[in-house]
């Protein structure tokens, strides 16, 4: 237990928090409610899109179509069903003509095309029984999504012979967009009460366990209102209101839960609840914040891509990431301050408790004392075993096939998710998968010879056009390619089309093209992005410990921590395993963006828990000198919090999982699953084998990096300084060091 003879300083920051508690909390309180007020309405403004890269050539040839020649380019279907009749009776084809000219003269359309206007095979259902109409919708992806929920309930159901359903793209962000607020709602309404059951059993107190939750809350609050304020400059993913919530719980639970069991460990008859608050800043309070900057800085990465899906995520994880350790280290010490002893009223586990006085007196941590011991005696074995199972479970990751976000993502009984279906099964070709290509500054024999060109290459089905405006050098055909409509083949058949010759400006896009844009953009940037992380954890990981060796540790193991991750998502997610249980449509690939935002995230909380542990070791280490010693002390003493920590953030990403949509339920379950590997294998298996293989040599760094260490490292207040008599302090349990240093 701590000392209550040792030097308690009240440090500048600790005097700020702490003078005016009360003042601290009802600012707190104001900046909430501005919080609520500034976020008001950031769903409204989030985007459902942003996978694809903004300065490739096929967005290019997007926007350029979209202006020249709209109705090559829809994202609006409705699916006419002639109710048993074909679609080239009368009654059908005259209903289906009025829809169409309704269509076209609504405001928000650009271009309509039909079946009955173009007699189009490949808009006709194969067995005659259905047929299309397309048309394009103006406006960005959020005015788009806007515009498609508003004409749906128009144009859906019965209209005399026929039945319409709506379908494409604009339908697919809508109900993305709404079926994403729902879900967010739904998981909230799962994780609190868990949560807050979980925290209660980990404290005790009740009051304790309110604080992390107040945190959290304040964390995602603040966030929205980041977020509704990046909206007015740059468009927002949807998706990244998820990681808000999951993020803003489950690390303000992380920092909140360190900082508690500290004060907790501090606050003995004697000290006061300032004393105790100034030795928690100055040990757990120092590692929260370096926590939070390795986790930013993980996070920060995505900013390199040009996708505003990732960077969306990197905009939400930032703020949420440093308004969590901020009200953790502001609002909560003054808390602290006011509560006192009281933090450890109203526990809720009196009731409960049955426990042996064996157990009763048992030091806090000694089981993970005992398995510290026994895997630094079998070292090799445990380090050898773990790395084996991990990348065991790693290896359906090697058979990962890239894709794009469609319509499959939604349950299948969403609206647009049938038509797409539909479309898929029902008609010839690949008609949502066509590639179209723009031509500019050619005449329309020029276009015609350029089509003869292209339909001799393998894999095309048919070519259509060409296509022009009187008086424009500018045009377009449609090649429909034979597979599906971002396969491997229609993948290659976009590279050979923009490697045949044409004599004039063309630009490919498609949801192919967009994909091989896409894949290229990520991988030109992604080792840019690795290096940032690398490169940050490095210097801040050696900040943290003078050593050279437990930075490289550091990376090798948090990246083998999200093997088993991968691996389940192209086991589970790419090949369909478990897709029954879950209720998922397998696609067969995984969206693009996602392994990289997944490995940003959980990367990123693997350093968090990583610091914990690695604080404790290294304030041990300082005091004594003892390596092993050292370990079994820092699991001992974060064993248990660093599991609690781990299963809260896992239930929270649980609660995300149960999201109706594929993405985010393979981003939220993919994180859990990263999480508890992290904490019940990394840091508890292989980091003491690691940490025992490589002995003293651990703590090691040429004398230049020992001298920069001692000038600007991050050092563990409260241990090692001097008493009053003279004598050496007590460390923060009140030892001293009795113990002759320098033992491995």
């Amino acid at each position: 237990m701590p000392n209550v003879n040792r030097v308690d300083r009240v440090g500048g920051w600790t005097r700020a928090v702490t003078a005016r508690p009360r003042l601290t909390l009802l600012l707190a309180l104001l900046f909430t409610a501005l919080a609520v007020v500034a976020g008001n309405g950031v769903a409204d403004r989030l985007s459902s899109g942003g996978w694809a890269a903004p300065d490739s050539q096929s967005s290019y040839a997007t926007a350029a179509l979209a202006e020249h020649f709209p109705a090559s380019q829809p994202n609006l279907v409705l699916l006419v069903d002639g109710r048993g009749a074909g679609v080239d009776t009368p009654a059908v084809a005259a209903q289906a003509e009025q829809l169409a000219q309704r269509l076209g003269a609504d405001p928000a359309v650009s271009g309509v095309t039909s079946y009955w206007s173009t007699h189009a095979p490949e808009l006709r259902a194969k067995d005659g029984g259905s047929a299309m109409i397309t048309a394009r919708l103006r406006g960005d992806d959020n005015a788009v999504a806007d515009e498609a929920k508003r004409m749906a309930p128009a144009y859906r159901g019965d209209h005399g012979p026929v039945r319409v359903k709506v379908g494409g793209t604009a339908a697919v962000q809508n109900e993305l967009q709404s079926t994403i607020q729902d879900d967010l709602v739904r998981a909230e309404l799962i994780a609190v009460p868990i949560t807050l059951l979980l925290l209660v059993m980990v404290f005790g107190s009740a009051i304790a366990a309110l604080l992390p939750l107040g945190i959290g809350i304040v964390a995602i609050l603040g966030t929205s209102a980041v977020l509704r304020a990046i909206t007015g400059f740059t468009d927002v993913s949807v998706f990244a209101e998820n990681l808000t919530t999951a993020l803003g719980l489950g690390l303000a639970i992380d920092y909140a839960l360190f900082i508690v069991r500290r004060f907790r460990e501090e606050l003995v008859p004697g000290v006061s609840p300032r004393s105790a608050v100034a030795v928690t800043l100055r040990t757990a309070g120092r590692t929260v914040l370096f926590s939070a900057l390795t986790v930013a800085a993980s996070l920060s990465a995505m900013l390199v891509f040009p996708m505003y899906f990732l960077r969306s995520f990197a905009y939400a994880g930032i703020a949420v990431v440093l308004l969590a350790a901020g009200a953790a280290l502001v609002l909560l010490p003054a808390a602290l301050v006011l509560l006192g002893q009281r933090v450890n009223a109203l526990d809720l586990r009196k009731a409960l408790r049955r426990r042996s006085r064996r157990e009763r007196s048992a030091e806090p941590g000694a089981g993970y004392a005992r398995v510290a011991r026994l895997v630094m005696r079998r070292a090799p074995l445990f380090a050898i075993g773990a790395i084996a199972a991990l990348l065991l479970l790693g290896l359906p990751f090697l058979q990962v096939r890239f894709g794009s976000a469609d319509d499959r993502q939604l349950p299948t009984a969403a609206e647009s998710h049938v038509v797409q279906q539909d479309i898929r099964q029902e008609y010839p070709g690949s008609p949502s998968g066509a590639i179209t290509v723009f031509a500019e500054g050619a005449d329309r024999s020029q276009l015609a010879a350029y089509q003869k060109r292209v339909a001799a290459l393998p894999g095309v089905v048919r070519v259509e056009g060409p296509f022009t405006a009187a008086g424009d050098r500018d045009g377009y055909v449609t090649v429909l390619p034979k597979g599906e409509a971002v396969d491997s083949g229609t993948q290659s058949l976009v590279r050979d089309i923009r490697a045949t010759p044409a004599g004039f400006r063309t630009s490919v896009t498609g949801q192919a093209a967009v994909l091989v844009d896409s894949k290229h953009a990520i991988g030109e940037r992604l080792p840019w992005a690795a290096g940032i992380i690398a490169l940050v954890t490095l210097l801040l990981v050696f900040l943290l410990t003078g050593s050279v060796l437990i930075p490289l540790q550091a990376i090798a193991l948090n990246a083998l921590s999200l093997t088993a991750m991968f691996g389940a998502v192209v086991w589970v997610f790419q090949d369909g395993h478990l897709s029954g249980l879950l209720s998922f449509t397998a696609t067969g690939s995984i969206e693009t963006t996602l392994p990289v935002l997944m490995f940003c995230v959980a990367f990123g909380l693997s350093m968090d828990y990583g610091v914990f542990l690695l604080s404790r070791i290294k304030e041990e280490y300082d005091r004594t000198g003892d390596h092993r010693a050292s370990i079994v002390f820092g699991l001992q003493r974060t064993g248990g919090l660093i599991s609690a920590a781990a299963v809260i953030l896992a239930v929270v990403m649980v609660a995300i999982g149960t999201s109706r949509v594929a993405n985010t339920k393979m981003l939220g379950l993919g994180i859990a699953l990263a999480v508890l590997m992290d904490a019940m294998v990394i840091r508890t298996l292989l980091v003491p084998a690691v940490m025992r293989l490589t002995g003293r040599a651990t703590w090691w760094a040429p004398p230049v990096l020992r001298r920069f260490h001692e000038r600007f490292g991050i050092a563990e207040g409260g241990a090692g300084e001097a008493a009053p008599d003279g004598t050496e302090a007590p460390d923060a349990d009140g030892r001293r060091d009795l113990e002759p240093a320098g033992r491995d």
